[in-house]
């Protein structure tokens, strides 16, 4: 696991394209100073933007499938990352930011319709 990267993934990297696209620069990345360190943060704006792998973080769209050998460690790790975002995405909440994820599968679908959603809370 020490070869899977936690910054500029694919899904990451393929979103901050389409928001400068867009003509949406200005953001920071994985923003220390705040809770959870979002993917993408819009500071001036309070928007924070995860961009999640579908195994990594148990996607409800897509249901990865789960390793076979070592069930039971598989198992809890991949809960506890569940339980990690839940952490990350109330604390953001409750210092006033509004928090989106998008998800791996649904940017390769619908690349678009994934960057409308974000624009909207963007824009306000």
């Amino acid at each position: 696991m020490s070869r899977i990267r936690a910054k500029n993934t694919g899904p990451e990297m393929t979103m901050r394209s389409l928001l400068r696209g867009a003509g949406y620069t200005g953001y920071r990345l994985h923003y220390a100073k705040e809770a959870g360190r979002p993917d993408i943060a819009f500071v001036g704006r309070r928007v924070a933007i995860f961009v999640h792998g579908c195994f990594w973080h148990g996607c409800p769209h897509c249901a990865p499938r789960k390793p076979r050998s070592n069930a039971s460690f598989w198992t809890a790790k991949l809960w506890a990352n569940k339980a990690r975002d839940a952490r990350k995405v109330k604390a953001l909440r409750s210092r006033g930011w509004c928090v989106v994820t998008v998800w791996e599968c649904q940017l390769k679908e619908r690349p678009t319709a994934q960057l409308a959603r974000v624009l909207r809370l963007i824009e306000g």
